[in-house]
């Protein structure tokens, strides 16, 4: 897939992934306007929407209702570099979730593409080219 990222004003960014843009800015603190997800806060996002979106076809197949059940994540980060060092993922279910599941939806939730790729990391090359 590619993506596209344009410069719409300020620290805002606009990225053209498929038929869908999505926006990222930098907080008014950073010198943005705080309109948008940092682009690093949305990376985060991905994580947890990725687990989510498990949880989801997990519950589809088995019949359970997720209108009740919650992803939280949070991250540790070392106070100097400011880079995150621990990410925790809860799955926060209803007491009436089948406890028969419980350690098969844990399973299921480590598959997520993002982690996955997050854990074997792919190369990356960057470059400058001319336009036109």
């Amino acid at each position: 897939m590619e993506i596209t990222v344009t410069f719409p004003g300020n620290k805002l960014t606009s990225a053209q992934a498929g038929s869908h843009t999505v926006l990222t800015d930098q907080s008014v603190m950073s010198g943005g306007d705080g309109t948008a997800p940092a682009p690093f806060t949305l990376f985060l996002t991905s994580l947890a929407s990725c687990a989510g979106i498990y949880v989801v076809y997990f519950c589809e197949k088995r019949g359970i209702p997720v209108s009740n059940i919650k992803v939280i994540q949070s991250d540790e980060r070392d106070p100097e570099t400011h880079k995150v060092t621990r990410i925790t993922i809860e799955i926060e279910l209803p007491a009436d979730f089948p406890d028969k599941y419980r350690k098969a939806l844990l399973h299921t939730v480590d598959l997520c593409t993002v982690k996955k790729t997050m854990l074997d990391p792919p190369e990356f090359d960057v470059k400058t080219v001319t336009a036109g």
